[in-house]
């Protein structure tokens, strides 16, 4: 090789190994910036900029949670509750975590009864959100089995849920709430407010799989619902839906109520009514046995309204109670329309005109007092006024008021057709003629202290009635009402229930108002059978053993003294139908 070829070569060599030597420093040049680029972002993050980043890590960890404020107890009169809320889990999912086909799927909708399929579908509908409810207000050992199954993105939270110790007894005072606890029913929606709690806030530590590791701080702490005590004495409710119950089953009737009251502070100490339901449970509800019967239904009273005509015309001092009245020949008759007694009684004093329940009786009296005489005291009693009781969906009924009153109109006035009450109004009519005369505001609340009332009758006046309703019971159509080893006194009442066409022939209403014991009282009762099917169907055949029943046990409870010895109480008469 020439001298000249071997001098190219040796350029070649020189000129690669620069290169090379220069790649390498570049190389080494560009790593070490990198490097010191690192350095120093680590130092900015952790030296200088070290709050930054504690800030994101906040914000990826830290959160704000509610706390729930469970609502208030509600309880009857001795501090038994009827309303309570126990806590629960709700379990949750954030779908953007889950994957719809993780196998264990499978095994979580078996312990929420949820179908698979349905479950995955679920999943795969809402997954671009953060947040949908699997199982709402469940048991801790179900949410505890569920999140033991470890599947991303499955969580469980506490709430509080509902529950109603007595069940379908209290339903219809109590009422319910719906699954976010807000009142829908009863008590639980008159008083909704009051009931409801504040929910709270805390800001707490979560980890990558948002369970709560750590609360951080109480930003606002929960505030309960205010209890609230009711006027009810469980022990007696217990007893009257029991009985009211039993006496719908065996006459198989359509349906019945039950109210009772204290006679001394218009409290109500007992509301029951046929149909009812489980709050617990409403799954199998029947949206007609949600009515509070005893206020929201409305009903020609009948003859219950007979001794209230007798209390107008003892106070108008045209009367008294030993006057004579002619009822022969049994029947009364308005142009088309005629009013029969079961019989010709002949003349009765007005005593017996309740004792015999003569509508004959009674109209001769209405006649001659006239309808606004009567339209008068009804009123004053009560009836076609709202009751105050503060209780969603009360019917007020109808009392008529006539420019002119047609003689027929004042007739059945006086025996209790063409008005209409419910029955806790029917009760506040007799709590007057128990108390001496005054009215009371009914109540379903506790009263601390003796309620202010004002006078409606005279005491001289609802002493004769009294005496009158004592005998209606010892030797009158009242005879079954007749409570044990206690003295009563009450009305009966027999009217036809109204259907699509008017009065309906075959269907009627059983009623007896009544209280005990007759010469101190201390409650009254109403109690009405709707459309009982048994044969049987006068008030004083259905519904006065149920008042007998269930006053005779509840004045034993209230520990009220006996008045009568059993030889008395086992003579009492059998009475007319009524």
């Amino acid at each position: 090789m020439s001298s000249q070829g071997k001098q190219a070569t040796s350029w070649k060599q020189r000129v690669l190994t620069g290169l090379k030597a220069w790649r390498f420093g570049t190389v080494l040049g560009v790593f070490l910036l990198v490097m010191a680029g690192i350095s120093w972002r680590l130092v900015d993050l952790q030296v200088v900029d070290n709050e930054f980043l504690r800030q994101q890590g906040d914000v990826r960890t830290i959160r704000v949670e509610s706390i729930d404020a469970h609502r208030g107890v509600v309880a009857d009169r001795h501090g038994e509750p009827l309303a309570v809320s126990t806590p629960v889990q709700t379990l949750w999912a954030n779908p953007s975590e889950t994957d719809p086909e993780d196998p264990g799927l499978a095994a979580l909708a078996r312990v929420i009864g949820m179908s698979e399929g349905a479950l995955r579908q679920r999943l795969r509908d809402y997954a671009g959100r953060e947040f949908i409810y699997l199982r709402r207000k469940v048991q801790p050992a179900m949410a505890r089995e569920a999140l033991e199954l470890g599947i991303g993105g499955i969580y469980s939270r506490q709430e509080y849920r509902r529950y109603y110790p007595a069940g379908e007894v209290t339903a219809h005072i109590v009422g319910f709430t719906n699954i976010d606890e807000d009142g829908q029913e009863g008590i639980e929606l008159a008083y909704n407010q009051w009931l409801t709690g504040e929910p709270g806030r805390k800001r707490v530590l979560k980890d990558n799989r948002g369970r709560v590791i750590k609360d951080l701080m109480l930003i606002r702490d929960a505030r309960p619902g205010k209890d609230m005590e009711l006027s009810i004495d469980l022990r007696l409710q217990y007893l009257a839906y029991r009985e009211l119950k039993a006496v719908v089953s065996a006459h198989k009737a359509r349906g019945g109520t039950l109210v009772m009251l204290d006679v001394n502070t218009g409290e109500v100490l007992a509301m029951a009514n046929q149909g009812s339901y489980n709050p617990n449970d409403r799954s199998q509800l029947d949206p007609a046995n949600l009515r509070n019967k005893a206020i929201t239904d409305l009903f020609e009273p009948g003859s219950t309204m007979k001794p209230i005509t007798v209390a107008a015309a003892l106070e108008s001092g045209k009367y008294k109670p030993e006057t004579l009245i002619d009822t022969s020949p049994g029947y009364r008759r308005f142009g088309r329309f005629t009013i029969r007694d079961f019989r010709d009684y002949g003349a009765l004093s007005l005593n017996d005109i309740i004792v015999k329940s003569s509508n004959v009786g009674v109209s001769k009296i209405a006649t001659e007092l006239g309808g606004d005489v009567l339209r008068n005291l009804y009123a004053r009693l009560g009836i076609g006024q709202a009751t105050g009781i503060g209780f969603p969906g009360e019917a007020v009924g109808v009392l008529p008021a006539r420019p002119k009153w047609r003689p027929v109109e004042e007739a059945t006035l006086s025996y209790g057709y063409g008005l209409s009450v419910n029955a806790l109004q029917l009760a506040q009519a007799y709590m007057v003629l128990a108390n001496g005369g005054i009215r009371y505001p009914v109540s379903l609340l506790k009263q601390d202290q003796k309620p202010e009332g004002h006078r409606v009758l005279s005491e001289e006046v609802t002493l004769a009635v009294r005496n009158m309703l004592r005998n209606a019971v010892a030797k009158g159509t009242g005879g079954r009402a007749q409570p044990g080893l206690y003295a009563a006194g009450g009305k009966t009442g027999t009217v036809h229930l109204v259907g699509a066409q008017g009065y309906e022939d075959s269907q009627y209403k059983a009623i007896f108002a009544g209280m005990a014991p007759i010469d101190d009282p201390r409650i009254v009762t109403v109690v009405a059978v709707d459309a009982p099917q048994s044969g049987e169907y006068y008030g004083g055949e259905v519904a006065a053993p149920v008042f007998a029943r269930v006053m005779g046990d509840a004045l034993r409870l209230l520990n009220v003294k006996p008045e009568l010895e059993v030889s008395d109480a086992k003579a009492t008469a059998s009475g007319e139908r009524g």
